[in-house]
């Protein structure tokens, strides 16, 4: 099959790779309908992260149809259509339970191979979902695959990110990064109530569909302290959603939030210390929360709304290519070329 590969650092290749077969009873494969690039791969391709091995299969936000399934699979059947999480899941152990699913036992994330072992990813033609029975869903009748892919991450971590900020209504908060996540943070914490969601970002385009997601556009400049303190009275906000992943972000969000509250982060951070110290944490006496989102957990929150945002999710995905395109994809979302956000692969 064909696959969108790690070559090496800023380098993709699309290329032959062997089919998925069934290892696992509880395995099945899927034709993969659509996959996308996401801001979490730019980690790979950046080198920020090390230890994948050459070769691996890229990407882990995808959505198919069953083609083949392991004898211990009750749940799916050969052409059903399902979306997965960027995660597999066990669905039985403590961590699954209490719906830290992204702490699960026996997961394992698509797209990361390191010394042999580990799972290839979704940027392919064909798929394969171990735990299947737990870790994938069916896409239900009249949702369009383009919006159940991002179930899948984007929207639950997004979701995750305004729900970890403890949204509620009549307050107002910021999101910082205005990046798919974070726009879909923006959209989430609209629709939990907050009165106000101010969207800091340093790139207009961004900045104009976070406006129509329900956000109100605070350009990211050197009058940002004296836009904050205007916007606040002075005080800071509520909370701060930090999707970008950046010491820079960290440092902001902790800047803009108000003492006693709430520094919400879902952005992939890989810096070895935080950009503020336990002392400045203390002596503002702020709430930390940080972590991979949950996906399987909030996709079942998340995947009913899906029809009702159908419109603003469509602001979210810019583009529209073929798998063989992928090389050119990665290159457009690093870059943030031709306005892209969202970029969506179709084998």
């Amino acid at each position: 099959m064909k696959a969108l590969t790690f070559k090496s650092i800023r380098q993709i290749e699309y290329t032959d790779v062997p089919d998925p077969v069934i290892i696992d009873p509880g395995d099945m494969i899927v034709r993969t309908t659509c996959t996308a690039v996401c801001g979490s791969d730019m980690h790979v391709y950046h080198g920020r992260e090390t230890g994948i091995d050459t070769g691996t299969v890229m990407g882990h936000e995808f959505t198919g149809e069953v083609v083949e399934t392991g004898s211990d699979v009750k749940r799916f059947s050969p052409g059903d259509h399902v979306v997965s999480p960027f995660t597999t899941n066990c669905g039985e152990c403590y961590f699954c339970r209490i719906g830290l699913t992204a702490r699960c036992d026996k997961g394992q994330l698509f797209g990361w191979v390191e010394n042999g072992k580990g799972l290839q990813g979704a940027q392919a033609e064909y798929v394969r979902i171990p735990l299947a029975d737990s870790t994938a869903v069916h896409i239900p009748d009249g949702i369009e695959v383009r919006h159940a892919l991002l179930a899948g991450d984007i929207l639950s971590t997004g979701y995750f990110c305004a729900e970890m900020a403890a949204v509620k209504k009549g307050k107002s908060y910021a999101v910082v990064g205005c990046g798919p996540v974070g726009l879909l943070a923006v959209l989430s914490a609209s629709a939990l109530g907050a009165d106000t969601v101010y969207a800091i970002d340093r790139i207009g385009y961004r900045l104009e569909i976070a406006e129509k997601l329900g956000g109100i556009p605070v350009m990211l400049d050197d009058t940002l302290k004296e836009k904050v303190n205007e916007l606040t009275g002075g005080v800071g906000f509520e909370a701060v959603m930090e999707a970008v992943g950046s010491p820079d972000a960290q440092k902001l969000a902790y800047r803009i939030v108000r003492p006693g509250g709430i520094i919400s982060t879902v952005g992939v951070h890989t810096a070895g210390s935080f950009s503020f110290s336990p002392v400045d944490a203390y002596d503002k006496n702020i709430t930390y929360r940080i972590g991979r989102c949950s996906a399987r957990h909030y996709m079942d929150i998340v995947i009913p709304k899906i029809k009702g945002w159908s419109r603003e999710l469509d602001l979210v995905i810019t583009h529209r290519m073929g798998l063989d395109q992928g090389e050119e994809a990665y290159r457009m979302f690093d870059r943030k070329l031709d306005n892209c956000l969202k970029i969506l692969l179709t084998p």
